[in-house]
């Protein structure tokens, strides 16, 4: 990918909840794919979840998530269409042997829930309600599949791990996690998901090549059958294309320290 020469650093201020949040980032000022935008997203969710868990801490409870606890990594974890790719040439550039050792874990995750057909309760999952939501969820939880980057129980690219993951944060003991329910997980509320609006505005319009929910086992499949979309806008535009996703309202207002 080219070098980013350009780069512009805006203040937004945006109505979360009823809430507002100030925030500074530096983002590309010159147009470029989304995916050369996903360190600001990861920066920026991570600011998010940094008010949940500050929130949750002031309330005395404390984060039960720590390196070596990788239950919630056998998870059908959603990345978005960018992410995918993404994911798919990190694998790529790793070196022998690792490189093919992660491969096989990717297919060997995909072959066992292809073989299953959970991949066709996806169809239209998004619109169904809450609770089917949940058990195709719980389904894929309940075979026990780790996420091919997971070794030691620790996540082998944390530092560059999907938005949805970054979300994931739970105050309930961490041994709740391996059978999962509404009662015995207590979740750190963050003020919006992310990683819903990063899947919504990576995900390509070009005709049969939308994909509306990628599990992350399926990332290689995904960069296999598919041609990445490559539109650029300037990181100012992807911005407010995010945001208006992440509120549901106009882009925010912003002030420019060039």
């Amino acid at each position: 990918m080219k070098e980013i020469d350009e780069w512009v650093t805006g203040k937004v201020t945006i109505s979360i909840g009823g809430a507002p949040v100030d925030m500074q980032m530096t983002v590309p000022a010159t147009p470029v794919t989304v995916r050369r935008m996903l360190p600001v997203f990861r920066q920026m969710t991570n600011s998010f979840v940094g008010v949940g868990v500050g929130a949750a801490e002031a309330d005395g409870k404390s984060i039960s998530c720590k390196a070596g606890c990788g239950a919630c990594c056998r998870q059908p974890v959603p990345v978005s269409e960018a992410e995918a790719f993404d994911l798919a040439e990190l694998v790529e550039n790793m070196p022998e042997p690792r490189r093919s050792e992660i491969k096989a874990r990717f297919d060997k995750a995909f072959g066992h829930f292809a073989e299953k057909g959970w991949f066709a309760k996806l169809d239209g999952v998004a619109e169904l309600d809450k609770e089917i939501r949940h058990e195709v969820a719980l389904d894929y939880f309940s075979e026990g599949i780790a996420c091919p980057f997971l070794e030691d129980e620790s996540c082998s690219i944390h530092e560059v791990r999907p938005v949805a993951c970054r979300e994931y944060l739970v105050t309930s003991p961490s041994e709740n996690c391996s059978n999962p329910t509404a009662a015995s997980i207590d979740m750190v509320p963050i003020l919006a998901k992310p990683s819903t609006a990063l899947c919504a505005i990576t995900q390509s319009k070009t005709k049969g090549t939308s994909v509306k929910f990628v599990p992350l086992i399926t990332a290689l499949e995904i960069a296999r059958q598919y041609d990445e979309d490559t539109t650029e806008k300037t990181g100012e535009s992807w911005m407010a294309d995010f945001f208006s996703e992440l509120t549901h309202s106009e882009i925010p207002g912003r002030e420019r320290d060039v």
